[in-house]
């Protein structure tokens, strides 16, 4: 944990307000083309301006920026704390880059709480890149911040807009040559198609009244995520509404992740129960109802002109799928419904990536456990899908360490195949919200429109930032399933509510929220 005390601060005057950063004299002296000190390990304890960096205030709190025991992997850190409010910059001039792509990595943690925390490249010649520091007071994240440089030189910089008592550490940066971004910007839709046909209206930022898949889309989300039950009782969610809605989501431009439940109604790590109409099959007939029913929704979208671009094989499979027999206590079968619903998406269209998902973002023994057990039992995938919600899956740090190491030790992409926060707390309906405590919230983030848009902007910070370009992207968890009366949770109940809208990207007056934002990371 932090402790923000200190026995030795070094007291420098502050630089001239107004002075461009790149026109300092000291800094063409010690101008370099690689980071100088970027551990923070060459001055010890209690250093304001350690090697080879620079330390700036506006308002003479160049205190504020120090060194201290404590390193990611060395001795020491740099901290930015005072106990007042403070504005301070520790920064790091490059010259004599070779013009090209670089990406900055680096180590940190917050408390929260700042008006802004963020590491920065600017004076590279393009516009500035920011990466936010997440909140996660303990366990360090490592984040990414990627750049083209275009004048051979480039500023890194580490930025605190504090209130008091507010503090971030930062330590082992590298800039190098490379890239980085989120090639999926998605959310679930599954609810949107409901929502319409009981009058759920939808309106961009400004109020005016349009398609949700158009907002989002103008938001910059470019793909869809639609789930597919096999013979639901209100009639949503099957084959025939996923083919209409799967021609608006390509109509837009947007690709098309369908996720497969395998079940009549939600299939989760509590419930995976067989579809009616597959009552009573043996385990062989299993296997060949998910090959018949996968195959048959994905020929349909593709004959319609709107072929899926990934596919789901099962949702949330912690315990397996179609139990009993697809149960994770008889691995060979499982693998056996596995393949057979990879088989099918294959037959369909060779290109379509299919994923296995499980809902286990922070947990790494459980997911290990898992994926070894199907890579051993021959189980066919493309890539992996997390769960991750923060108020059930671990901290933030939990669920790095979980997604690096499932990219790593499969040697396969991953991508966040679920998320949300919410923006308040009450209901809008009589259903009680999930997610409806102050006291069930993550730490640092509040419930409230900032503490979602800064929730989705961390966990794609997160996802960004997964070793070799593995991080393929994020989806948010059913944007659009906003209360509207007859659009409940459960499809056998016409009454049934939402304990979801509060966590949607659509406020109580059907408004686009701010947390869109996140669509446009980088």
């Amino acid at each position: 944990m932090f402790h923000p005390r200190r026995t030795l601060r070094a007291l420098l005057l502050p630089l001239a307000a107004g002075l461009a950063l790149t026109a300092l004299p000291a800094q063409s002296a010690s101008a370099a083309s690689t980071l100088t000190n970027p551990g923070f390990e060459s001055n010890g304890t209690g250093t304001t301006t350690p090697t080879g960096w620079s330390t700036y205030s506006a308002g003479g709190q160049t205190a504020a920026s120090f060194t201290e025991a404590g390193g990611h992997a060395g001795s020491y850190r740099l901290t930015h704390y005072s106990a007042s409010a403070y504005k301070v910059e520790t920064y790091q001039y490059l010259s004599g880059l070779t013009n090209g792509n670089y990406k900055l990595t680096a180590w940190v943690r917050s408390g929260g709480g700042q008006n802004s925390a963020y590491l920065a490249l600017k004076n590279c010649g393009g516009a500035e890149q920011r990466t936010d520091i997440p909140v996660s007071s303990s366990g360090w994240i490592r984040i990414v911040t990627p750049v083209a440089v275009t004048n051979n030189q480039c500023t890194i910089s580490i930025n605190s807009d504090a209130k008091a008592g507010n503090w971030i550490n930062v330590d082992d940066l590298t800039f190098t040559s490379g890239t980085a971004g989120l090639p999926i910007k998605g959310s679930d839709v599954s609810s949107l198609a409901k929502s319409e046909a009981k009058g759920g209206v939808y309106k961009n930022s400004s109020g005016t009244t349009g398609d949700a898949l158009a907002i989002l889309k103008s938001a910059g989300q470019n793909y869809a995520r639609l789930k597919v039950w096999v013979n639901p009782a209100d009639g949503y969610n099957n084959k025939t509404r996923v083919l209409a809605t799967a021609k608006r989501v390509k109509a837009q431009g947007m690709k098309l992740l369908v996720d497969f439940h395998y079940s009549d109604t939600w299939a989760d790590p509590g419930a995976q129960s067989k579809p009616a109409a597959w009552a009573g099959h043996s385990y062989s007939q299993l296997k060949t109802d998910v090959y018949n029913h996968t195959y048959d929704v994905l020929n349909a979208l593709k004959a319609q002109g709107t072929t899926a671009d990934m596919v789901q094989v099962g949702n949330e499979i912690n315990g397996g799928m179609l139990w009993n027999e697809g149960s994770t206590s008889n691995w060979s079968q499982l693998a056996g419904l596995l393949n057979s619903g990879y088989d099918a998406v294959k037959a369909v269209n060779s290109g379509t990536t299919v994923a296995l998902h499980l809902a286990k973002g922070g947990d790494l023994a459980g997911t290990r456990w898992w994926f070894d057990s199907a890579v051993s039992n021959g189980v066919k995938f493309d890539v992996i899908g997390l769960s991750y919600y923060g108020y059930w899956h671990g901290t933030l740090a939990d669920f790095q360490t979980t997604l690096d190491d499932a990219a790593t030790r499969y040697g396969k992409p991953v991508y966040l195949a679920e998320t949300a926060y919410p923006f308040r707390l009450d209901s809008k309906d009589s259903h009680e919200n999930i997610i409806d405590l102050s006291s069930e919230l993550v730490s640092g983030y509040p419930a409230s429109t900032a503490g979602q848009t800064q929730w989705m902007k961390d966990v794609a910070s997160i996802v960004e930032a997964v070793p070799n370009g593995r991080g393929l992207g994020i989806f948010h968890w059913e944007s659009t399933w906003t209360a509207v009366t007859g659009n409940g949770w459960d499809p056998t109940d016409p009454s049934s509510g939402n304990g979801w809208e509060n966590q949607a990207l659509f406020g109580y007056d059907d408004r686009a929220l701010p947390a869109m934002a996140w669509f446009s990371h980088r």
